[in-house]
């Protein structure tokens, strides 16, 4: 029981004068150690590293689930260490009702038919978002909470600690400056003074002890960038994924939509068969660059009878050829087509009849069918 009396008294003395040397050091008062500029550099990019992680973490949980209730549901449930119940997505939720309207007002009518057709298609893109949440969740999100809840929190704790550790040796600092005043009046024996530096040398080591810590901690921001970084990738890599596929499912539905259409309203409906082109930005007069390519699984959606189109027989017009250059890797799906590399300079033009989605590229004695969207089309 004295031991722990002695001891609860002990912190609270050494709470009381850190509390003091703090107070005197904000009205300047009293002097305080300052750390060096490197050292001052790697707390500031630790908190701008944590500042704005924080802020991608969240919205990005804003992306992936829009709605704010079902955000806190989920957030209790892992802190509770509890599995999030699956949760249907919208996409699902409105291929049901459409489903059901569908049985009925009719699933023979024209009308039913389509809400069948549509109700297929958005299933199929909810089970895509589905897909995409999860590995987002995992891929993305998860890192980014590890770093918040585990390292930062290591860091914080060693940021504090260190924190008292300058107080401390700030405080004996004061008191040896006091001691050896009080010597010089001859008001101190020459023993209180030994005590005072002993004390400032205790405290001195166990702050460069603790800064060292933290600073081995501080340093180790890069390798969190470089993983973040690795994350990052992956998740643009499943948000790509994720858009090739919604593009592939609508792509589908449409032509179904536009043949079935034109059969309900002949000559008064022309249905399309293959979408617009992906939108492209002009940097200049002369060039073309796509702003977003779709993966080669969506790009490869050409007609089928592109598909058969004899290379050998293909010869480029007297007029119309451009120089191209790749922006991205693209790998051939089959021989009618030519594998890309980045930043190579290509020929290209069109036939009459042909994809406007798609051109025809000619490498030396190489020739075959390019996404325009892999492209940027120079004068």
């Amino acid at each position: 029981m004295d031991f722990n009396m002695k001891k609860l008294a002990s912190d609270a003395g050494i709470f009381f004068t850190r509390a003091v040397q703090f107070t005197e050091e904000k009205f300047g008062q009293a002097e305080r150690t300052e750390l060096d500029a490197h050292f001052e550099n790697l707390l500031a990019r630790a908190d701008s590293t944590k500042n704005w992680t924080e802020k991608i973490l969240r919205q990005t949980e804003v992306l992936l689930q829009p709605n704010p209730s079902a955000r806190v549901e989920e957030f209790l449930y892992e802190k509770l260490d509890r599995k999030v119940p699956s949760r249907v997505t919208n996409g699902e939720l409105l291929a049901q009702y459409m489903a059901e309207a569908a049985s009925e007002l009719g699933p023979t009518t024209p009308y039913g038919k389509t809400l069948i057709k549509v109700a297929e298609a958005e299933k199929r893109l909810g089970a895509a978002e589905r897909a995409f949440i999860h590995t987002a969740s995992i891929n993305f999100l998860t890192p980014l909470r590890n770093f918040l809840e585990g390292d930062w929190k290591t860091i914080s704790k060693e940021r504090r600690l260190l924190q008292n550790r300058r107080l401390d040796l700030d405080a004996c600092k004061a008191r040896l400056k006091k001691a050896k005043a009080a010597e010089a009046k001859a008001t101190l024996w020459n023993d209180e003074v030994d005590k005072a530096e002993q004390e400032l040398r205790v405290a001195q080591t166990e702050f460069d002890r603790q800064a060292e810590v933290t600073r081995l901690l501080l340093e180790g921001i890069s390798s969190t960038h470089v993983n973040h970084l690795r994350c990052l990738h992956e998740f643009v890599e499943s948000q790509t994924t994720y858009y090739a596929q919604c593009y592939r499912h609508m792509l589908d539905l449409q032509k179904q939509l536009g043949s079935s259409q034109g059969a309900i309203f002949p000559g008064t409906f022309v249905g399309t068969t293959e979408p617009a082109s992906p939108p492209l930005s002009s940097t200049s007069p002369t060039t073309a660059a796509a702003t977003m390519p779709v993966g080669p699984s969506v790009a490869g959606l050409a007609p089928p009878g592109e598909a058969a189109l004899r290379l050998e027989e293909v010869n480029p017009p007297a007029s119309g050829t451009r120089k191209a250059r790749v922006l991205y890797d693209y790998e051939a799906a089959d021989s009618s087509e030519l594998a890309l590399l980045a930043d190579e300079l290509i020929t290209v033009y069109s036939l009459p009849g042909m994809d406007p989605d798609w051109l025809i590229g000619e490498r030396g004695n190489k020739k075959g069918k390019v996404p325009v969207t892999y492209l940027e089309l120079l004068s």
